[in-house]
């Protein structure tokens, strides 16, 4: 499977934007698909998580404190982040992975297929 992330640029704090992330098969019998951002110089983080089996969704609300949305289109395998209230540290690249098996779903380990990245920029 591959995957083809989109979506990023520059905003300024409180703006929005949303990335998407394509996969190049369905990828709806695979567990789900999380969202991982990586601040420069720190660690890759989940953002946001979705099950592909009930479509549940979570989110870490220390990192993301109710700011972001993650939603599936099945007709078009397509993931879709929508950033909201974005902050400066938000400022990160961001990368979509599927999820292939069970596991810490915080883990980037535990993720088979992982996008190229695309970069949020969020100037104060």
């Amino acid at each position: 499977v591959q995957l083809q992330a989109s979506g990023g640029g520059s905003v300024q704090a409180g703006d929005s934007l949303t990335l998407s992330c394509t996969t190049s098969q369905p990828a709806w019998e695979h567990y789900g698909m999380g969202w991982f951002c990586q601040a420069p110089g720190k660690e890759r983080e989940l953002v946001a998580f979705i099950s592909f089996s009930d479509f549940s969704t979570y989110y870490p609300a220390e990192i993301t404190e109710g700011r972001f949305s993650i939603s599936a289109d099945n007709a078009n395998n397509t993931v879709y982040l929508q950033m909201n209230s974005l902050k400066p540290e938000d400022t990160s690249t961001c990368f979509c992975a599927v999820k292939t098996g069970g596991g810490n779903v915080y883990s980037p380990r535990q993720y088979t297929y992982w996008g190229q990245g695309t970069q949020v920029t969020v100037s104060s």
